[in-house]
């Protein structure tokens, strides 16, 4: 572990593990439950489990089922962020205390299998379908070995929230189909060898915006690396990710088992560079925070907004105001939470990447905000409770 940052983590640990806990050992019953670790939101600061560990749930996705909440995340170790662990979970009913509730899907020794420890493990979400009474886990898969090349999405399911999942398979996605927002046109273009190798040759551009490597990789299935799932009022699923060479999203929409895909999608933002892709839905439109792709260093937040969600997408300004808004707050998006029995109340959640340390990265939890015209935007606050969404006028301005 780096020796600069590992003195910074203990430091901190210790100086927050007092400020949380001194003032709530006084009210401890001894007889009964132990005290909550929590009653607010802290943004970037340390954030313990019910065993007084690190909470340790990277590029987190949120189900909520039957009064709980589950959160789902990358476990990270301290030198690597390779998949040494696999998916963890934790479950609370107050968003502010979670509980470890172990390993919900496990990497493997199998060196046959895709989810072999020393993988790549990146953005799991879970969803559950009402249908076949199954929670199906959606994540970004890297084959070991194989860097970023592989760019497949991993699907394993389970009959309980807390797993074990089993993987059902890995694989590229939408083999053989075109997206419906592609023209004829676009169809017949034939792109020569040098585009796909040299970005700098004539037309590149062009070419990438028209489908240089969608056309690319029609056979195969297209890339899929950075995503989320999105579950629409009608029940049916979508599965959002960065694809061609992660310059273009694509909405796909999922079978109604969602296992597989209807080969109904659409590409979004050609040749915009878009990753970390966040969606969610209000008063009937859609919305979607996302990540410039600069690695693992925060950029400016995009905000895309469309009216349907196989419909036209359109990009508006950075969505983030207010002092360290350039820099997404120096976190990356992950995933918008609907917070259950509050209306028009979201909660964007972000991740602050420290890559030489990775479990040292932190979450950065923000409510969202509208503007008069309805358009969400992000402010930073050290410190919030859920009771922001109780008054109707709070960022509405």
């Amino acid at each position: 572990m780096n020796k600069i940052l590992s003195k910074d983590y203990a430091k901190g640990k210790y100086k927050y593990l007092l400020l949380i806990f001194t003032p709530l050992l006084f009210a401890w019953n001894p007889q009964g439950d132990p005290p909550p670790r929590y009653n607010s939101f802290f943004p970037g600061k340390l954030l313990f489990d019910n065993n007084e560990q690190l909470v340790n749930a990277h590029s987190a996705g949120i189900l909520y089922h039957e009064g709980t909440y589950y959160w789902f995340g990358e476990h990270k170790s301290e030198r690597t962020t390779l998949a040494l662990v696999g998916v963890t979970v934790y479950s609370s009913q107050d968003l502010y205390n979670w509980k470890n509730e172990g390993v919900a899907l496990s990497v493997t020794d199998d060196e046959s299998s895709p989810i072999v420890k020393g993988c790549i493990i990146e953005r799991p979400k879970v969803i559950y379908n009402e249908k076949t009474k199954t929670f199906v886990m959606y994540f970004h898969l890297e084959l070991k070995g194989q860097h970023y090349d592989a760019a497949q999405v991993g699907i394993a399911t389970s009959k309980t929230a807390t797993g074990p999942y089993t993987l059902v398979k890995g694989t590229r996605v939408n083999a053989g189909h075109w997206p419906m927002n592609v023209t004829e046109e676009q169809k017949q273009i034939e792109y020569q060898d040098i585009h796909y190798t040299d970005r700098s040759a004539p037309g590149w551009e062009d070419a990438l915006i028209e489908g240089l490597y969608l056309k690319r990789d029609m056979e195969g299935g297209q890339m899929s690396r950075d995503m989320t799932l999105f579950v629409d009022d009608d029940k049916k699923a979508y599965h959002i990710y960065s694809a061609e060479e992660n310059f273009t999203l694509h909405i796909a929409e999922l079978t109604d088992d969602y296992l597989n895909y209807t080969g109904r999608y659409i590409r979004v933002a050609p040749g915009g560079s878009n990753e970390a892709p966040a969606l969610f839905k209000r008063n009937g439109q859609y919305f979607m925070f996302a990540s410039g792709t600069t690695g693992w260093d925060p950029n400016p937040a995009r905000l895309l907004m469309a009216d349907d969600i196989l419909g036209e997408w359109t990009q508006h300004p950075n969505p983030c105001v207010g002092e360290g808004a350039e820099l997404t707050f120096r976190s990356q998006s992950t995933y918008v939470l609907p917070v259950q029995g509050k209306k028009d109340a979201f909660i964007f959640l972000a991740d602050r990447w420290i890559p030489d340390n990775p479990i040292d990265s932190r979450y950065v939890w923000l409510p969202v905000k509208f503007n008069k015209e309805g358009i969400p935007y992000l402010e930073w606050l050290g410190r919030w409770k859920l009771d922001i969404f109780d008054n109707p006028d709070i960022g509405r301005n």
